[in-house]
């Protein structure tokens, strides 16, 4: 595995995964992720970063031009809404990809207060997609989809 934390710009190939999810006022969920799929032959890109001074206008909009960069670069796009926080931005994203045919992995924490929305929301626009509720559950998919063989059949 190859790990990019943002703002990191490296050329990659083969398959990566972006970890689109809650960064503020929420736990680490991607430092599990990460070591749950640290044995794939992937690149994973992370948008949280250990010291971000979100005040500052500049560092938003660096943050804000690698996020995008990013997940138009990903293979793949896993989704993660923590219980602590309502995510907006995730959630703008989960719909602005939505639309496409990127592959999609969503997890919800069963405590996030927008969960029936997510669920409702997804169903509609992505019925091939199965929400799960953990983040070992997520892991699980993630690990499932990047194997070698059906990587081949995508």
């Amino acid at each position: 595995m190859l790990y990019i934390e943002a703002l990191r710009f490296e050329v990659v190939h083969g398959f990566s995964l972006f970890l689109a999810g809650g960064i503020t006022g929420c736990p680490d969920w991607q430092k599990e992720l990460v070591k749950k799929l640290e044995k794939l032959d992937i690149t994973i890109f992370n948008p949280r970063r250990k010291k971000f001074p979100i005040d500052n206008p500049s560092e938003s909009l660096k943050q804000i031009r690698w996020e995008h960069e990013h997940l138009r670069k990903a293979s793949a796009i896993s989704f993660w809404f923590p219980c602590e926080t309502i995510c907006p931005i995730v959630l703008y994203e989960l719909g602005a990809w939505s639309m496409m045919d990127k592959k999609l992995f969503v997890g919800v924490h069963p405590d996030y207060s927008r969960k029936q929305d997510v669920e409702i929301q997804t169903k509609f626009v992505r019925p091939d997609i199965k929400i799960v509720y953990d983040i070992p559950a997520l892991a699980a998919q993630i690990t499932k989809w990047f194997n070698p063989e059906n990587l081949t059949k995508s």
